[in-house]
């Protein structure tokens, strides 16, 4: 069963793939234009994998699924995501 969460819940799961903090990047929906961190980003979460969707509009930004030792990560809903370096 899914069960909606914010964008923070995939931190987890997101730092497993990339070496930096992902919930504090900002993305650029595809689909309505809005600007949000991954944080506020509504999460589902569940046994087939991760979807992230745009708090505004709810279109798919990301979808991540982890299975047989690989990390499968589609983000075309995700216009431009800007990621912030850690000094």
């Amino acid at each position: 069963m899914e069960q909606k969460l914010d964008g923070n819940a995939a931190g987890g799961i997101l730092r497993e793939i990339f070496p930096f903090e992902m919930t504090t990047a900002e993305g650029i929906c595809a689909g309505c234009g809005a600007t949000g961190a991954i944080g506020a980003m509504v999460a589902y979460m569940h046994g087939m994998g991760t979807i992230l969707r745009c708090p505004t509009c709810d279109n798919v930004l990301i979808r991540i699924a982890h299975t047989g030792g690989r990390y499968w990560l589609d983000m075309r809903g995700v216009r431009v995501l800007q990621i912030i370096e850690e000094r």
